[in-house]
């Protein structure tokens, strides 16, 4: 069976094709296989380190939905967090050129912490993972529910 006779829409793909041959395949893979620089490559698994721990994509979705935020109101909207930990989140982020701060030379001090254009595209880019966990999350329940039943 050719690829271009599947339709995207086919939830019963051959478990044998890989994914990477699947007419729905990103850009990067319709090749057949992801070509990816190995410095890329590096980075994407830098960043999802830093992206997947508990507090950066809350802290990135909180700015990229309401803007700029002093760090008081940050701590407020991201309920559980201590002020060492968003401090050290905060601090990574802007590392990473995806937050920058503003401090503004007033009585008292007011800094702000925004998104860059970098850190909005980045937002964007994830908000995929996010659609992708609304979309599948019952799918993702009912298999855990079988595995955690076999153990």
């Amino acid at each position: 069976m050719s690829n271009k006779a599947l339709s995207t829409t086919d939830r019963h793909l051959p478990e044998t094709m890989p994914p990477a041959l699947r007419p729905d395949a990103p850009a990067a893979c319709s090749e057949g296989a992801c070509i990816i620089p190995p410095e890329a490559e590096e980075l994407v698994r830098e960043l999802m380190v830093r992206f997947g721990d508990k507090w950066s994509l809350r802290a990135m979705d909180e700015l990229y939905e309401r803007g700029a935020m002093r760090f008081s109101r940050l701590r407020e909207r991201l309920e559980g967090i201590s002020q060492k930990m968003l401090t050290q989140t905060l601090r990574q982020l802007e590392r990473d050129g995806v937050v920058v701060r503003q401090v503004y030379a007033e009585v008292p001090p007011r800094v702000d912490y925004a998104l860059t254009p970098l850190g909005v595209e980045l937002t964007e880019a994830l908000c995929g993972v996010w659609e992708w966990a609304i979309r599948h999350g019952a799918a993702v329940t009912a298999a855990r529910k079988a595995f955690d039943a076999k153990s």
